[in-house]
């Protein structure tokens, strides 16, 4: 066995420096073009989690990389600092702007929403496995189309 190692303050502050790069580096992005928005009214809300427990509400997940942007003619959503791993997304054009989905005799939604894959909408939400998709180290690229009932 070899001596200890003893790398005194300034080592020890360059070598978390380069673990902590190294995590930085492997880290993504995940850029978003949003279409088919009906109005500009009100904003977007987005979420992406990995936890297919609980998609796509994925607010209960604390890990999930969540944003809220005005609603725009022309509307892309970014989301950084994206460790590798499996991730879907669900998108809510939020009209009104009061912070839920609203919806019509109880079921169907009264506003906008689309999910990462374009993921079928059937009698209920998709579940992850039809919205996942797999984010590397660089970026991730998509169009998710936004869709309406009323």
């Amino acid at each position: 066995m070899g001596a200890p190692l003893r790398l005194g303050l300034a080592g020890a502050l360059a070598l978390m420096a380069g673990v902590l790069g190294a995590a930085e580096a492997r880290a993504g992005e995940v850029v978003i073009t949003v279409t088919d928005l009906r109005s500009t009214k009100g904003v977007v809300r987005a979420c992406m989690t990995s936890r297919a427990d609980i998609f796509p509400r994925c607010i209960k997940d604390p890990a999930s990389h969540r944003v809220v942007v005005p609603a725009a003619a022309r509307l892309e959503i970014r989301f950084t600092g994206v460790t590798p791993g499996d991730y879907a997304i669900a998108l809510l054009h939020d009209e009104n702007g009061n912070g839920k989905a609203d919806r019509a005799m109880g079921m169907m939604p009264r506003e906008g929403y689309g999910f990462s894959r374009d993921a079928p909408v059937k009698m209920a939400p998709p579940k992850f496995g039809d919205a996942v998709f797999r984010q590397g180290e660089g970026t991730s690229r998509m169009t998710i189309r936004m869709r309406y009932f009323l």
